[in-house]
């Protein structure tokens, strides 16, 4: 297993504001916009960006939007298989880290979990199989 970020989510106050910054005065590529969470494409060969609003990205964590909980900003993990998420998670926890977020089905059809390494940084390991 190799890791590695697909997907750089910050959370933020404002996600038009946020989308305006980063869009419209850094020319990044909007790839999916759901109002409340926008999907950007840095280029070929980077990470995606994802800006998604502060408190809903706390909560998505299953975390206090307050405090140590959540810093406002997660590293994102997209697998090719549920099978994927359970070894990445297995993996962070048996080096350290602490599984915040059982991985577990989604209401939007995919699968996901939450571990924060040592230093409590998030990270979303997920995948949409």
């Amino acid at each position: 297993m190799k890791l590695k970020v697909s997907a750089i989510m910050l959370g933020v106050e404002d996600v038009d504001r946020a989308k305006r910054f980063y869009v419209e005065g850094l020319g990044c590529k909007i790839e999916k916009d759901f109002g409340a969470f926008v999907m950007c494409d840095l280029g070929e060969g980077s990470s995606q960006l994802a800006l998604y609003e502060w408190n809903a990205a706390a909560q998505d964590a299953g975390v206090s939007p307050e405090g140590s909980g959540f810093r406002g900003c997660s590293f994102h993990f997209i697998g090719d298989s549920r099978e994927e998420v359970d070894e990445v998670m297995q993996a962070a926890a048996a080096a350290g880290g602490t599984v915040v977020r059982e991985a577990a089905a989604a209401q939007w059809g995919g699968y996901y979990g939450y571990f924060s390494d040592p230093d409590g940084y998030l990270w979303k390991v997920t995948t949409n199989a």
